[in-house]
């Protein structure tokens, strides 16, 4: 299947499933996992920052129309989508000049996946929590919040991961 064709279906299925099921789900007041930041975790590593940077603008845009906030996820997601330049993709080229078409279970082994997709979600929800609460009173709260949302996502996305079909590498 072509590239592009994949990455529109992993947008819709992905949105869907954060709007129709996992905005609804709050778990001890504490715990919000944001499974569709997983579509900008899985872009190609080839791909330019400006496009990068473009599309995680406007999928946490679309996440702020669908769930009503105020640019909550639009800035937490390019945030996201500058901090993948920065260490994402070092991480998961370790320094090489190639290009990974998409960072999953089939293209990278479990260790290099699981540290990449936690350190990239404890960001994210580390400024979206930020940005939500809006207190240095309650730093506490949102680093507790940020961590335990980042480990019930990246949770979450082994899942999805593993329910993905494999290839042959």
């Amino acid at each position: 299947m072509n590239v592009v064709v994949r990455n529109v279906i992993r947008f819709a299925l992905l949105m869907l499933l954060q709007a129709l099921v996992l905005n609804n789900i709050y778990l001890g007041g504490f715990v919000t996992p944001m499974l569709f930041v997983l579509f900008i975790l899985m872009l190609p590593t080839g791909m330019s920052r400006v496009w990068v940077l473009l599309i995680g603008f406007g999928t946490g845009l679309l996440m702020d129309v669908l769930s009503n906030s105020p640019g909550f996820h639009a800035s937490a997601c390019t945030v996201l989508a500058l901090c993948r330049f920065w260490f994402g993709d070092k991480m998961l080229t370790r320094g090489e000049d190639i290009a990974i078409e998409t960072p999953s279970l089939r293209t990278l082994d479990f260790r290099t996946l699981s540290l990449y997709l936690f350190v990239m979600l404890f960001v994210y929800h580390l400024v979206y929590f930020h940005l939500v609460i809006f207190s240095l009173h309650d730093l506490g709260r949102i680093w507790l919040c940020a961590l335990l949302s980042a480990m019930v996502t990246w949770v979450v996305a082994v899942v999805y991961q593993g329910l993905m079909p494999r290839e042959k590498r």
